[in-house]
């Protein structure tokens, strides 16, 4: 049978990529714990997501975030072993920003969150990818990040999110329309 737990964290500390543990707490591990709960959330709303192109953009979006967190996970830089995201990832991100907002009616107001199911689901990933990359911005401003694209990708990330939950919104599955 396959042990599930190391017990090597009871102490608060965790692995980086390298030799080296850190606390828990340390930008490293919270950075990487916020892409995490990004990947997470982003899963979460495909899940809740019918469309079939909209499900593999998520997908792909999650392969990028796990090498963003190999990356943020690294004691030192290591580009042969965890090469950095490529800047056409980023020109990616921005075609489907303007494919999905193309499809889009851009609203001048805030928008609430969860007018259906999926909406709400990508509205709550946008918040999350928001909080990581404020973790990035820490930890680059901490001369801890390894990479020239990770704080672009998630502020286009960022933006794509909120494209896909007005997209979600306008556009609801059938039967899940809100009443109100």
């Amino acid at each position: 049978m396959s042990k599930f737990y190391t017990s090597r964290g009871d102490q608060g500390k965790t692995d980086q990529i390298g030799k080296g543990r850190l606390s828990k707490s340390h930008i490293r591990i919270q950075t990487v714990g916020a892409l995490d709960e990004a990947s997470a959330a982003l899963g979460f709303a495909r899940a809740q997501i019918s469309d079939p192109a909209i499900n593999e953009l998520i997908k792909t979006v999650q392969l990028d975030l796990y090498r963003i967190m190999s990356i943020v996970a690294l004691e030192k830089p290591d580009p042969k072993k965890f090469p950095d995201l490529e800047p056409a990832r980023l020109a990616w991100l921005e075609n489907q920003i303007d494919h999905y907002g193309s499809q889009t009616e851009v609203t001048k107001e805030f928008i609430l969150p969860g007018e259906n199911l999926p909406s709400g689901a990508v509205g709550l990933a946008r918040t999350i990818v928001r909080r990581a990359e404020r973790n990035v911005v820490s930890l680059a401003e901490a001369g801890m990040l390894f990479s020239e694209t990770a704080l672009s990708y998630l502020n286009r990330l960022s933006s794509l999110c909120f494209v896909l939950e007005l997209f979600c919104a306008q556009n609801p599955p059938s039967g899940t329309e809100n009443p109100s």
